[in-house]
């Protein structure tokens, strides 16, 4: 009797033990997700804010190259379209592609300083140029931070045994990742 006890307690204590060691991966790796979840949406939250520092912008960049270029409004009433668009985009997938209908609005007015000279000559213009350039990098830092931030997140919930416990949270891969812009990708032709 004392035998069979002492085999059934042994055999207790290392399922006990199973189950903690168990246990404790489980909340580790769960307190891992949350934390990695919370610097992603700090990353994003970043981008965000450096996206909407763009759009504060952008109604005075218009309204001083309109002063210039009274013909223009398509453009303007495209930059004006794409800029509500951002504002009102609510996800992050959304705020992606509306932030590339953004960029392709403001290449054009930047185009338009080619064919006005004397656009480039106002001292208004310039330093308003100068913000948007110094944005438009606050931008791609914030951006390369956020998709570090996703790709180590991503990398933790697919590892075993994390996946299995990610399934069991209700953590998921993430995959709005922000990547180049189709046009981006193009090599740009010189011509002499």
């Amino acid at each position: 009797m004392s035998k069979g006890l002492g085999i059934t307690l042994a055999v207790v204590g290392v399922l006990v033990l199973v189950a903690l060691l168990v246990g404790g991966s489980y909340v580790s790796a769960k307190n891992q997700m949350v934390a990695k979840d919370q610097i992603v949406k700090t990353a994003w939250s970043e981008v965000d804010v450096q996206l909407e520092r763009r759009a504060d912008l952008i109604p005075n960049l218009v309204e001083t190259v309109k002063g210039f270029t009274k013909e223009e409004s398509s453009v303007f009433t495209e930059v004006a379209q794409a800029r509500d668009g951002l504002m009102n985009a609510q996800t992050p997938q959304d705020k992606i592609a509306a932030n590339g209908q953004l960029d392709n609005a403001l290449a054009k007015v930047l185009v338009l300083t080619e064919n006005y000279p004397q656009l480039r000559s106002s001292d208004q213009f310039m330093r308003l140029q100068d913000e948007l350039a110094g944005t438009e990098n606050r931008i791609a830092v914030a951006r390369k931070r956020y998709n570090e931030a996703l790709q180590d997140y991503n990398t933790f919930v697919l590892q075993f045994p994390n996946s299995i416990w990610a399934g069991m949270a209700g953590f998921h891969q993430n995959s709005t990742y922000f990547s180049a812009s189709p046009a981006a990708q193009q090599v740009p032709q010189v011509k002499f």
